[in-house]
């Protein structure tokens, strides 16, 4: 995990935004996974009002398919910025479609849970009263994407239940679980905090035990593709400065940089 100091961080992003006030606005492409969209959105006014370059959002979610990030990079999509969870960026940079060496650790982010908006909220305070709501919900709804994952491949084998709950959960593809739990489609839902908290329709009701949570680390990368590389290293500098934290406490992830 990279940790960079306050004062570097500071030092390093004058520098480079005393840098871009001296060039004409660039157009800066980014693809970013659905975690980090809420806390991207937030900050485009700022970035974009701080460093005269203009965003253009192309992508906001990861998963296989032709529209996500990983097909839209290989079959040759520019973007200038990536931003996704740090595994997967790996994986793209071996791939070749993020430039090595370019990786930088924003956020973290946190799995939780989500009913329809009025529905009683089911205990999950401690492993024991999770394992009970998942035995005792009706439909179970989790993402495509790194959750989603854990859940399906490792907790619930963990938790001795994979068989008693396997045909009653349900991988959502293409759109966020919170918007399959507000139809009343799944009694619950899992998936990033950062995801769920921004869906009308669901009452967010907390993380996962501390003792069964998988944190997720969320990075930013310069795309193999990207037509403004200085431009978007400003872009990614402003993401880990102090300056982008708010947004990102406010998204339900962490700031990874140590203040």
């Amino acid at each position: 995990m990279r940790l960079i100091n306050v004062k570097s961080i500071m030092v390093l992003l004058t520098s480079i935004l005393l840098f871009a006030s001296q060039v004409s606005g660039a157009e800066i492409t980014v693809m970013t996974s659905g975690a980090f969209t809420a806390a991207h959105l937030a900050l485009i006014p700022q970035v974009e009002r701080v460093t005269n370059h203009k965003i253009v959002t192309a992508a906001t979610g990861m998963g296989t398919g032709a529209n996500f990030i990983p097909t839209r990079l290989q079959r040759g999509e520019r973007a200038d910025v990536v931003i996704v969870a740090s595994d997967a960026l790996d994986d793209m940079i071996k791939q070749g479609t993020i430039v090595a060496g370019s990786r930088v650790d924003l956020a973290r982010s946190s799995i939780g849970l989500a009913v329809r908006t009025g529905a009683p909220k089911p205990d999950i305070s401690s492993v024991d009263a999770l394992k009970r709501t998942l035995l005792n919900a009706k439909s179970i709804a989790y993402s495509a994407s790194v959750s989603g994952d854990y859940l399906s491949t490792e907790l619930f084998q963990r938790l001795g239940i994979a068989e008693q709950v396997k045909s009653k959960s349900r991988k959502i593809e293409r759109e966020r679980v919170g918007a399959v739990v507000a139809r009343g489609e799944a009694e619950i839902g899992f998936q990033q905090i950062s995801e769920l908290l921004p869906i009308a329709g669901i009452d967010y009701v907390g993380p996962l035990p501390p003792e069964v949570q998988r944190v997720t680390v969320f990075s930013a990368g310069l795309a193999s593709s990207a037509r403004e590389p200085a431009a978007a290293r400003v872009l990614i500098t402003f993401l880990v400065s102090p300056a982008a934290d708010s947004a990102i406490r406010k998204s339900g992830m962490e700031p990874v940089t140590s203040r």
